[in-house]
C-alpha cells in the first residue's frame, strides 16, 4: 500500500513552489495516497504476456487504392471560373502587403 506522508507532501509542494497551509497538507496527504494506490493497481494489470497496443481493437484501412483516371485539364477546370490567371483561380486579396 502506497502511503505518502504529510512531510513528503510538504517537500513536493516546496519543490513545485506551492505554498500550502497546514490544513491543506493534512487534507492532501491521504488524497495523494489514494492516487498512488490507484496507479499501483493499474500498473499491475498489464502482464509481460500482453503486447502494448495503441488501440483496443485492430484497425483496418477503409480507404480505397488510388487509381489514376482521366480528369479535367486545367483549361477545362478554369473554363467556368469568373476569373483566372496563370492557370489558377483568381480570388480577391484578403491580406494586405504587410502580411
Amino acid at each position: 500500500m502506497a502511503q505518502i506522508t504529510r512531510d513528503e507532501v510538504a517537500h513536493l509542494a516546496n519543490l513545485a513552489r506551492i505554498d500550502l497551509s497546514d490544513d491543506e497538507l493534512d487534507h492532501l496527504a491521504p488524497q495523494l495516497s489514494v492516487i498512488l494506490e490507484s496507479v499501483q493497481s493499474i500498473s499491475g494489470v498489464a502482464g509481460d504476456d500482453i503486447a502494448p497496443t495503441s488501440h483496443a481493437l485492430p484497425l483496418t484501412n477503409v480507404f480505397r487504392d488510388d487509381v489514376v483516371r482521366p480528369s479535367l485539364t486545367a483549361d477545362e477546370a478554369l473554363s467556368g471560373a469568373p476569373a483566372a490567371e496563370q492557370q489558377r483561380f483568381a480570388v480577391p486579396r484578403i491580406l494586405g502587403d504587410e502580411q
